[in-house]
């Protein structure tokens, strides 16, 4: 059965919306962090694990570019749905439980024997894997804290990041190039999209990982689970 979604046709819109989106989305990023920071005399560099506030806010202002650019794209095909154009779908259990174990697998062993070597010659690389997300869950503290960090890292990013790279990219590439291309390079850009260097092969890894789980099915749905049960165990980890 052919998946319910409309793929960009080759020299159609994405690619040049989705530049333009994450553009929108950075400079969003940093409106939503200041504001995020007011009143608290937080200020980037800062010692310290970075306020709630300021995660959210730079997370949202982020959100706000790429599911534009992903909208915009949708309009200019003329898409039944912006679900249907990115194929936003759910098909039965495997897409949520079978996507899910996929995600707490590359947390939990893929992205350690990756950096396994690494770690034999620098003992201080686990330590630094986990500084960013260290960073961001620090200021968590109490029930309504963790709650609220995890929807954002948990349920909204991987939402909004999967329709953007695995719905928006990766079908724009796939519709010009090789799917391995296609998926290769939308790894390359999700990882790159992070701005961390050190994280830069494990998040590769995983987005290579994703973008086979999108491109094999057809749709959304198993690469969403496995995002967000990746992240979730991360930052519960991470949460004291």
């Amino acid at each position: 059965m052919e998946p319910e979604t409309e793929v960009p046709a080759a020299g159609g819109p994405g690619l040049a919306e989705a530049a333009g989106g994450f553009a929108v989305g950075i400079v969003f990023s940093a409106i939503g962090a200041s504001i995020g920071a007011a009143g608290t005399g937080y200020h980037a560099g800062a010692p310290g694990p970075t306020p709630l506030g300021v995660v959210v806010g730079g997370v949202v202002g982020l959100w706000i570019g790429l599911m534009g650019a992903v909208v915009v794209a949708a309009r200019r095909c003329d898409a039944r749905s912006v679900a249907s154009f990115v194929g936003l779908r759910v098909a039965g259990a495997w897409d949520l439980l079978g996507g899910a174990a996929v995600g707490l697998v590359s947390q939990l062993a893929l992205i350690p024997l990756l950096y396994l070597p690494v770690e034999q010659l620098d003992p201080s690389i686990s330590h630094q894997l986990s500084g960013p997300a260290r960073q961001d869950t620090g200021s968590a503290h109490g029930v309504v804290a963790v709650t609220v960090l995890l929807l954002i890292l948990a349920v909204g990013a991987p939402l909004v990041e999967e329709m953007f790279f695995r719905g928006l990219v990766l079908r724009s590439l796939s519709a010009r190039y090789h799917p391995l291309v296609a998926v290769a390079v939308t790894a390359a850009l999700f990882a790159l999209a992070h701005f961390e260097a050190v994280q830069f092969a494990g998040l590769a890894a995983f987005g290579l990982v994703l973008g086979a789980l999108a491109h094999r099915t057809g749709r959304l749905g198993p690469s969403i689970a496995a995002h967000a049960a990746f992240n979730a165990a991360a930052v519960i980890s991470l949460i004291h």
